[in-house]
């Protein structure tokens, strides 16, 4: 598996996310409502990863800045963290998520928060297993039932040789 950085906006990156939003609409009954400006994604203020298998598009998935905790860190939100279905359970969803983790923490990032939901059991079995705990609901399903709010705060974590992500520098 190789994990690439991209803009939101890339074509590949492109097609990754109608894919997110398909999953949404299959089990939500609609498209994420949350605004995203792909220069969100951008050095500095965020990174959007695209991870390849088989020579394929397997998966995605970005952070961007969301704003400060209360020591006056940055608080970075996961975003369109998604893994297509045919390499699902070969550990990629878990190698993404690490390595969106540490390149927020080589930023200098201190805290993740991501939003996800009920009808999603995978994803929050895997935030759990990683060590997601609930936070404060934010954004346009702050109020919602079945929005799930989860953080955590990031460590100064190395990537290691199969996390090492092309087209992007600390």
């Amino acid at each position: 598996m190789r994990l690439w950085a991209v803009r939101y906006d890339d074509a590949v990156a492109i097609q990754l996310v109608e894919q997110v939003q398909h999953e949404y609409v299959v089990r939500y009954g609609g498209r994420d409502a949350a605004q995203v400006d792909p220069d969100e994604f951008a050095a500095p203020h965020g990174l959007f990863l695209v991870a390849e298998a088989d020579g394929e598009p397997a998966g995605c998935g970005g952070w961007r800045v969301h704003g400060t905790d209360a020591s006056g860190g940055t608080v970075v939100e996961l975003k369109r963290m998604y893994v297509a279905p045919g390499f699902r359970r070969h550990g990629i969803a878990r190698t993404l998520l690490a390595a969106l983790e540490a390149t927020a923490a080589r930023a200098g990032h201190r805290e993740v928060v991501l939003n996800s939901g009920g009808r999603q059991p995978e994803a929050l079995a895997l935030y759990a297993r990683t060590g997601y705990t609930p936070v404060p609901g934010y954004g346009v399903y702050a109020q919602s039932l079945e929005a799930v709010f989860l953080g955590k705060p990031l460590e100064e974590l190395e990537l290691d040789e199969q996390e090492e992500v092309d087209g992007w520098a600390s």
